[in-house]
């Protein structure tokens, strides 16, 4: 009856379950009846001044007795917190770094840096007209020729020359830039994966001299791992959204800084 049932699909495959678990225990046998050890339990902070730092707690609680087993739970818990945290954070950081200029599904709405530069330009330009009447001013003080000059006239003339003074100690400062770049002539960076660069334990500390060298090292690319910096702004946006710390203490003292 029971290899007529076609419920038993087992049966029906021509699978013998019987003979499969024994199969199974055979081949498991060295297993069976191991004892299973779990690794050392560390504490994530360090015991003793955790312990004193909770007895001076507790003490004011009215409690003078604290087992070593709090100490370990409080440790165990202060890891647990630490990485929930610095996974949130991680979090906030990477979509504060995402970039949305290449998807095609967020358009740009306004350009914050370009107004910024737009700005920087006009106060530029207004300094650089202002300076220029300032100059013919001044020139045209320095160029006067009046025999009854005021004394605002002549602290215009006097400004003028300082200004004439300077202008000129510019232009020879310019001058002798160009003719020490002049001299020196182009100078080109050294690449340093360019061959010839000797390496030893990964740093390039001297060059090959040609074929008489002692030999070229290959340049080793190791792959450079991605670092997510994270900053004052991304942990207050984090207490922000918690409950717990949306009002304490400690986000008013970040804000402040």
């Amino acid at each position: 009856r029971d290899d007529d049932d076609i419920n038993d699909v087992a049966s029906m495959a021509g699978v013998n379950l019987n003979e499969e678990s024994a199969r199974i225990m055979a081949a498991n046998s060295d297993l069976v009846g191991t004892q299973m050890q779990s690794c050392k339990d560390e504490p994530f902070l360090a015991a003793i001044p955790l312990h004193k730092r909770i007895l001076e707690t507790a003490k004011k609680l009215g409690i003078t007795d604290v087992p070593a087993e709090v100490v370990t739970f409080i440790s165990h818990a202060t890891q647990n917190r630490l990485r929930a945290v610095l996974e949130k954070v991680t979090v906030i950081t990477q979509h504060r770094m995402e970039s949305y200029k290449d998807d095609e599904w967020y358009e740009q709405a306004s350009d914050v840096r370009s107004q910024l530069k737009f700005f920087e330009q006009l106060e530029r330009l207004e300094k650089q007209r202002k300076d220029e009447q300032e100059r013919e001013i001044l020139l045209k003080a320095a160029k006067s020729r009046s025999r009854q000059e005021d004394p605002e006239q002549a602290r215009l003339k006097q400004k003028a020359k300082e200004m004439q003074q300077q202008e000129l100690a510019q232009m020879r400062q310019r001058d002798a830039n160009l003719t020490a770049l002049a001299a020196i002539g182009p100078r080109k960076k050294r690449r340093l994966d360019a061959p010839g660069l000797l390496s030893i334990g990964g740093e390039g500390v001297g060059l090959c001299g040609g074929s008489q060298g002692l030999g070229t090292a290959s340049p080793r690319q190791y792959p450079r791992q991605k670092i997510t910096r994270v900053n004052l702004r991304d942990f207050i946006f984090y207490m922000e959204q918690e409950r717990e710390m949306s009002h304490s203490l400690l986000l008013y003292r970040a804000l402040l800084k």
